[in-house]
C-alpha cells in the first residue's frame, strides 16, 4: 500500500511532457562542444572516417541532452522553458524547497546525426517514502527522459535520481 498522494501515484509510470526539439542537430554544435574539451576524434571531423565507421556523421553520445535543452528565449514562447519538469512538479507537490540530483546514468540506443530533430518524454519511475539524510527530510524519486529521433527511433534513455527535502532545523 503505497502513501504517495493520490495525483502522484497516479503520474508513476505515466508518459508525461511529449515535446519536440526547438532546433535540429547541427554540426556547428558538434564542432563546437568537441573542440571546448579538445576531442580530436576523426569520426566527428573527417566526413569519410564518419562515413566509414557510422555510416555518416554522428554527435558524439555525450551530447544527448544539449539537443532538448531549451533556450532561454524563443520567439512567440510566453514563459522560459525548464528542463526536467517532473522533477519540478515533484518539488511543488510534496512542498519540498530544495534537491539534488544524486545519479544520473545514460543509456545510448541509435546514434544522433546532424539534421535530426529529437522528442522526448519524461516518465516517473518511483518515488520513496518519507527519508531523513544529512542534508533534510524528504523524498528520492527516478525519472527517465526518453529520447528519439523524427523517425520514432529510441536514440537514448537518460535516468536522473533526485532527492527533494526541507533542511533540517
Amino acid at each position: 500500500m503505497s502513501s504517495l498522494p493520490a495525483d502522484v501515484e497516479a503520474m508513476v509510470g505515466a508518459i508525461q511532457y511529449e515535446e519536440q526539439g526547438e532546433f535540429p542537430v547541427e554540426r556547428g554544435y558538434i564542432w563546437t562542444t568537441c573542440s571546448s574539451v579538445e576531442n580530436g576524434n576523426p569520426l566527428f571531423w573527417d566526413d569519410d572516417v564518419a562515413t566509414e565507421i557510422t555510416d555518416g556523421p554522428i554527435a558524439p553520445s555525450t551530447m544527448l541532452s544539449v539537443w532538448f535543452r531549451p533556450h532561454h528565449w524563443v520567439p512567440g514562447r510566453t514563459s522560459s522553458g525548464l528542463p526536467l519538469q517532473v522533477h519540478f512538479d515533484l518539488k511543488d507537490a510534496f512542498d519540498l524547497p530544495e534537491a539534488v540530483m544524486t545519479d544520473n546514468t545514460l543509456v545510448f540506443h541509435e546514434p544522433v546525426r546532424p539534421g535530426d530533430l529529437l522528442s522526448t518524454r519524461q516518465i516517473l519511475q518511483s518515488v520513496s517514502e518519507e527519508k531523513t539524510t544529512k542534508l533534510g527530510t524528504g523524498r528520492f524519486w527516478v525519472i527517465d527522459v526518453e529520447y528519439r529521433n523524427q523517425r520514432g527511433d529510441l536514440v537514448g534513455v537518460e535516468s536522473y535520481t533526485g532527492f527533494g527535502y526541507r533542511k533540517a532545523g
